[in-house]
């Protein structure tokens, strides 16, 4: 079942409700299970790195947006020291999203390779 973060199946989410604004915000975030469902897709379809990409976002979409977009410019080049990367992973490790933690590692080893710290 395809569902919204706010946990209404799919097939209630419809134009109409949203012009009579019966939708909330949680009913037009996606779900992670949906996510992890469209993860399965690529996988079988060969695409392992849009399946990854597809659980990265499932753990995200348990992250509060305002904390996701802070993150966002984290890491943009310069704009974090190698310790701010590093507490950065920790917080995503603490929700958990490992997956997204791994990758502000691997990013912050990069942009130390790369002279892009702050």
């Amino acid at each position: 079942m395809t569902r919204a973060f706010s946990g209404r199946d799919a097939d209630e989410l419809t134009l109409d409700r949203l012009a009579r604004e019966e939708l909330g915000t949680d009913d037009v975030r996606i779900h992670p299970e949906t996510l992890e469902l469209q993860a399965q897709v690529a996988e079988r379809h060969a695409n392992p790195q849009l399946a990854a990409n597809f659980r990265r976002a499932a753990e995200l979409a348990m992250v509060p947006e305002d904390e996701v977009m802070a993150m966002y410019e984290a890491l943009r080049p310069h704009r974090s020291s190698a310790a701010e990367l590093a507490a950065l992973a920790a917080t995503l490790d603490g929700y958990p999203a490992p997956l997204c933690a791994a990758l502000v590692r691997e990013a912050a080893e990069v942009y130390a390779r790369r002279s892009l710290l702050r």
